[in-house]
């Protein structure tokens, strides 16, 4: 019987669409590997973040930084975006005619303002 369920196997894995683990992947030549290590499944204790209440959560090394490099990142760039340059199309094409009608004579040059 022992031998039979051997021979078997591997058909009714392939008829139910199963792979095994003899058979190579489709566009390589190495065979699938399984996930190594110990499980990595907490179980539910039913205390938000796993913290009893009455007890202080203590910050794992890496919270730190995630934190200030996060908000430190955010400060940067919202002073970058306040002061950078207006490059819109409008502001050129105001400045530009404005330019063509200083230069036709039609607009006066703000700077040649008589006191």
């Amino acid at each position: 019987m022992s031998a039979l369920r051997t021979t078997l196997l591997p058909l009714t894995r392939r008829a139910a669409g199963l792979a095994t683990t003899t058979s190579k992947r489709a566009f390589s030549a190495t065979a699938a590997k399984k996930g190594g290590h110990s499980p990595q499944y907490d179980p539910p204790t039913g205390w938000l973040f796993g913290v009893k209440p009455g007890e202080k959560y203590v910050n794992e090394g890496w919270e730190n930084l995630y934190f200030y490099g996060f908000l430190g990142s955010f400060v940067v760039f919202g002073v970058a975006y306040a002061w950078k340059p207006d490059t819109s199309i409008q502001t050129w094409a105001l400045e530009e005619a404005r330019r063509r009608l200083e230069a036709e004579g039609i607009l006066e040059d703000p700077d040649n303002k008589k006191n």
